[in-house]
């Protein structure tokens, strides 16, 4: 059985969310959603998953985390 972790969970949601948009702009409104709602240890967390090379994580997350550092 694999276990997901929770931050994974979230965001993969929130990407679900938006698969109806461009890439561009889901990744856009992930990244917004992660940046204002996720607490800076949420935030931390799904950023170590990231470099981490998580699997499972949507690339739509990847690269909004991606864009939320830059």
């Amino acid at each position: 059985m694999s276990h997901v972790i929770s931050e994974q969970r979230m965001a993969n949601q929130i990407a679900a969310n938006q698969r109806h948009l461009p890439e561009a702009d889901a990744v856009a409104a992930v990244a917004g959603h992660i940046d204002r709602f996720w607490n800076s240890f949420l935030r931390s967390r799904l950023y170590a998953l990231v470099d981490a090379g998580a699997a499972g994580l949507d690339p739509v997350v990847v690269k909004a985390v991606e864009r939320i550092r830059t």
